[in-house]
């Protein structure tokens, strides 16, 4: 099992990493991760007060942190695709893009544009996101890398294509399942674009923190009204979950590490790849099934008006 640490991340200086989620668990804590590397990070954030107090709370860990809230609603395609011009109008290149945001097993509802939340949030937002920003990550100085935070829950995940937002049937953890599918599966076939494209500097990977106690497993429970499950998962949380900066560094690993190839799985490698230190994983076979993956990406450009620029644009001569 590896024993990688915090201590061997490579140093990030001069580099600009983008975290989605990045005021409070997995995203605060792998931005303190990064900050400490010495790279500058976008946090990426829908409440940018929210942000600001998180900002607070990395200077006081990291004092010489360079981070820049950013406000991105990932519920809302306009806002996403605010925030990413306002990044390549300020930066020009990003490193990393860490799509890590996410909600989980919430009571259904609807996103500014109309999606099922989970899915919406999860991944199509993600998949908007990356595609405004891919061409700054194709002008990054060496390679750059998209890492998508999935969950090991995406085993249980099936895709429905015919009810993709649960408008037929919904069942919250079902929801939440097929959004991590989604994730990876993305992950997986944007891997697969670049590399047809010829395109060999900006790889895209995969990654799950195991089971990490922070605040995601409670707003299900807070906005259902279920004061039992909520109870519940307080017990599992300090039972089972890991701390969310140990739980920050399976995608640290996977946007950092030098030995990293695109369409790989990191996680934690120890009990049942709920908790320790990050290594190399497999995910499920469905999340490989690349006519699923072809077919959520159609579904994904249609839904979100977002289209892949992976071929340089050709210059046209001027004639007299």
């Amino acid at each position: 099992m590896s024993n990688w640490t915090a201590d061997d991340v490579p140093d990030q200086s001069g580099r600009t990493v983008v975290v989605t989620g990045a005021n409070s668990g997995l995203g605060l804590e792998g931005t303190k991760h990064f900050a400490d590397a010495g790279a500058t990070v976008v946090m990426a954030c829908r409440s940018t007060d929210k942000g600001e107090a998180a900002a607070a709370a990395v200077r006081r860990t990291v004092p010489d942190a360079d981070i820049d809230v950013r406000e991105c609603d990932l519920a809302d395609l306009d806002s996403v695709a605010s925030f990413a011009a306002g990044v390549d109008e300020e930066y020009g290149s990003v490193d990393v893009l860490c799509n890590n945001a996410g909600v989980m097993a919430i009571p259904r509802s609807e996103t500014a544009d109309g999606f099922e939340t989970q899915f919406g949030v999860n991944h199509l937002g993600h998949f908007a996101l990356t595609g405004h920003l891919l061409g700054a990550l194709r002008t990054s100085e060496g390679e750059a890398r998209v890492v998508s935070q999935s969950s090991g829950l995406h085993e249980r995940g099936e895709m429905d294509f015919d009810d993709l937002h649960g408008e037929r049937e919904y069942d919250e953890w079902d929801a939440y399942a097929q959004s991590k599918l989604a994730n990876l599966l993305f992950a997986y076939e944007l891997d697969r674009r670049l590399d047809a494209a010829g395109i060999d500097d900006v790889t895209s990977v995969g990654c799950h923190p195991g089971y990490s106690s922070t605040n995601l497993q409670y707003r299900g429970p807070e906005e259902s009204g279920s004061w039992l499950r909520l109870a519940m998962m307080r017990v599992a949380n300090a039972v089972v979950g890991q701390s969310p900066r140990v739980g920050s560094l399976p995608m640290v690993y996977a946007a950092t590490h030098p030995s990293i190839e695109g369409g790989e799985y990191v996680g934690p490698g120890g009990l049942m790849n709920m908790r320790g230190a990050p290594e190399v994983q497999a995910s499920s076979d469905r999340s490989h099934d690349e006519a699923s993956a072809e077919r959520l990406w159609e579904v994904s450009t249609e839904l979100t008006g977002v289209t892949y620029a992976f071929e340089e644009p050709v210059a046209v001569e001027e004639t007299d």
